[in-house]
């Protein structure tokens, strides 16, 4: 696994999303319950950023249409999306987020 520091841990408050970009990937990087997640920064049904929308009980909402994706999995757990996104492993290193975006925790290709 290749983690790069995706950003300061106390950028991201909890129940909110960062986006940033990693290598070639624009990536959400979200808090929730104390944890933090790493997933693909782009609605799989609209193209839009998901770091600009809601997170609520380890889900982001994407703002435009309201789909909602897992933090965990990726997987779409609200209509109108009803493809998943990319989730990647992320590592919490003293109060900074590396995240691996060389690698997908759900087998999804980020594009």
């Amino acid at each position: 696994m290749t983690f790069e520091r995706a950003c300061a841990l106390a950028e991201v408050p909890e129940d909110e999303a960062l986006g940033v970009t990693i290598g070639a990937y624009d990536v959400a990087v979200a808090r929730h319950d104390d944890e933090v997640f790493a997933i693909q920064d782009l609605c799989s049904h609209a193209a839009v950023a998901l770091s600009e929308g809601e997170v609520a009980d380890c889900t982001v909402e994407c703002w435009l249409h309201g789909s909602r994706f897992d933090l965990r999995t990726g997987k779409p757990t609200g209509l109108p999306a009803t493809e998943p996104v990319a989730t990647f492993p992320v590592e919490v290193r003293g109060t900074d987020v590396y995240v691996d975006t060389t690698t997908t925790l759900n087998g999804v290709t980020p594009s």
